[in-house]
C-alpha cells in the first residue's frame, strides 16, 4: 500500500508537550481555563484514530452534554481532521461522527447527559473533558467497561469544581498511581495567559472563583453550592467518619429519589432520641426496576421502620399500567410521601438538619459527595437564581432534601416562617 504523509495544522503549546509525549494508558489534565485542553484532547484523537490498525477502530470524545460535546469540539474535530477527511472520509453531522477513509476509523461525540448511550459499547480511545460536571459513578459503570476489551485509553480533563466529581475523584486516586499521567496546568505558571490578564481577572472575579478557575483550587468553595459549608464543618466536628454504624436498637428509616429512566437514590438513616440523624448507608443504580430494589433492602438486612418517597409516587408509572407506589407495595415496602412543598422551603429545612447530621464516611460517601457538589443555577445575565442546577448530584441531594421535610424541624420552621410573615417580615432569615 502506498504510504502519505498527512500534516495537520496543530502545534502543541509547551505545557501540553508532555501529555502527547506520555504513552501511558490513563491521562488526567488538571488545566485553568483557555489553557487549549480540549484542542490537545481533540488532536490526540484525531492521531491515534489514523494509525489505529485494529479492525473497525472506535474513539469517543464525552462532555457532560451531547449539546456541550458540539460546541466545545465539533468545530474543531472537523478543522483539525480536514486533512485526512479530504481523502475521502465521512462527516455526520447528525451524529457529530466523522469516519477516516483508510482504516474506517471512526471518533464521536458524546453526552454524559444520555451515558447509558455508551453502554454496550467498545471504545479503543476516550477523552472524557470537562470531567468535573460527570458524575464519579460514569467511571466506573460505563467508561471504564467500554475500554475493557480492547484495552483502549483514557483520558480525563477539565477544570476543578470541588472533589466530589469525576475529575476530582479521579485525581485522588491517580496522583499516586503509576498506570497515570497526571499534570496540573496553573495560570499562573504555564504564561498562557499574560500576567497582567491575570491580575486584571483576579480583580473582578470572587477570590474562590479565580482560585478554582485559573490556579486550579479543588478545595475553593464552588459558588451557589447550598451545603458545602455545612458538610466542611460536618468534617471539622469529627460527624463523618466509620464509626457512625447500624444501630439493631433504633429502626433504620428510607428516604428515597425515583428519577426518570428508572435511577434511584435511596438513604438510610437513624434517628436517635437526642434529635440526632445517623445516616448510614446510602445505595444508587439506574436501570433497575423496583424488584431490584425490594432485594437489595433484604439483603441490607436492617430493621426498617419507614420508607419515604415523592409525592408523585401515586401517578408515575413503570411500565406496567401500576403506579410505582402499588408495584412497591406489592414487593413489600410500603411508602409514605413526602409533602409536595416548595424546593427553597426544603433546602432551608436541609441546611437546618445538617448540624445534626452524622454521616458513614465510607457507605455514604456518594451522597455526601453530591451534597458538596449540589448548587443552585445562575441567569447571568439577569442575574437571578433559577432554582437548583440538575446534574448528576441533584437526585441525592433531593432524597436528603425529602428526609429533612420528614423531620420535626421542618414543622417548627414553617410554623415560625408563618408567624414572620404575619408580622409582616420576611420569613428569609431562617435560610442558612
Amino acid at each position: 500500500m502506498e504510504e502519505r504523509v498527512i500534516e495537520i495544522d496543530y502545534r502543541p503549546r509547551q505545557p501540553f508537550r508532555a501529555y502527547h509525549d506520555s504513552q501511558k494508558r490513563y491521562s488526567l489534565t488538571v488545566a485553568h481555563r483557555r489553557a487549549g485542553k480540549t484542542v490537545a484532547r481533540i488532536n490526540k484523537l484525531i492521531q491515534r484514530a489514523a494509525v489505529c490498525d485494529l479492525p473497525n477502530p472506535r474513539f469517543g470524545y464525552l462532555a457532560p452534554y451531547f449539546v456541550q460535546a458540539k460546541d466545545i469540539a465539533w468545530l474543531y474535530l472537523k478543522q483539525y481532521a480536514g486533512p485526512i477527511l479530504e481523502m475521502g472520509g465521512r462527516v455526520n453531522e447528525s451524529e457529530l461522527s466523522v469516519q477516516f477513509p483508510h482504516n474506517g476509523a471512526v471518533i464521536r461525540l458524546y453526552g454524559a447527559d444520555n451515558a447509558d448511550r455508551l453502554r454496550g459499547l467498545y471504545f479503543d480511545g476516550l477523552a472524557a473533558d470537562e470531567a468535573q460536571d460527570i458524575a464519579p459513578s460514569a467511571l466506573t459503570s460505563v467508561i471504564m467497561p467500554a475500554l475493557a476489551d480492547r484495552k483502549g485509553w483514557l483520558d480525563l480533563s477539565g477544570t476543578p469544581k470541588g472533589w466530589g466529581n469525576l475529575l476530582g475523584a479521579t485525581y485522588k486516586r491517580a496522583r499516586d498511581d503509576d498506570e497515570w499521567f497526571v499534570q496540573t496546568l496553573r495560570a499562573s505558571e504555564t504564561g498562557i495567559i499574560p500576567a497582567d490578564e491575570l491580575e486584571r481577572l483576579r480583580k473582578s472575579m470572587p477570590e474562590n472563583e479565580y482560585l478554582q478557575e485559573f490556579e486550579c483550587s479543588f478545595d475553593a468553595a464552588i459558588t451557589g453550592a447550598y451545603y458545602a459549608k455545612l458538610i466542611e464543618e460536618a468534617e471539622r466536628e469529627g460527624r463523618i467518619n466509620d464509626e457512625v454504624r447500624y444501630d439493631p436498637l433504633i429502626p433504620v428509616n428510607t428516604v428515597w429519589d425515583l428519577g426518570i429512566a428508572d435511577l434511584m437514590s435511596v438513604t438510610f438513616y437513624q434517628t436517635t432520641r437526642s434529635g440526632s440523624v445517623r445516616l448510614i448507608d446510602h445505595y444508587r443504580a439506574s436501570g433497575f426496576g423496583l424488584d431490584h430494589y425490594a432485594a437489595m433492602l433484604d439483603k441490607r438486612g436492617y430493621k426498617y421502620g419507614k420508607h419515604f418517597g415523592p409525592h408523585d409516587l401515586a401517578v408515575r408509572e413503570i411500565g406496567t399500567g401500576k403506579s410505582r407506589l402499588e408495584v412497591a407495595r406489592s414487593l413489600g415496602i410500603t411508602f409514605q410521601t413526602v409533602p409536595n412543598i416548595r424546593v427553597e422551603d426544603g433546602i432551608n429545612a436541609a441546611r437546618m438538619l445538617l448540624p445534626r447530621c452524622y454521616f458513614n464516611k465510607t457507605k455514604c460517601a456518594d451522597l455526601l459527595d453530591s451534597l458538596r457538589h449540589y448548587r443552585e443555577k445562575i441567569d447571568e445575565k439577569r442575574n437571578v437564581s433559577l432554582g437548583p442546577l440538575h446534574d448528576w448530584s441533584s437526585h441525592d441531594a433531593d432524597g436528603f432534601r425529602y428526609l429533612a421535610v420528614t423531620q420535626q424541624e421542618y414543622r417548627e420552621f414553617k410554623t415560625q416562617d408563618r408567624y414572620a410573615r404575619d408580622k409582616g417580615r420576611s420569613g428569609s432569615a431562617w435560610a442558612a
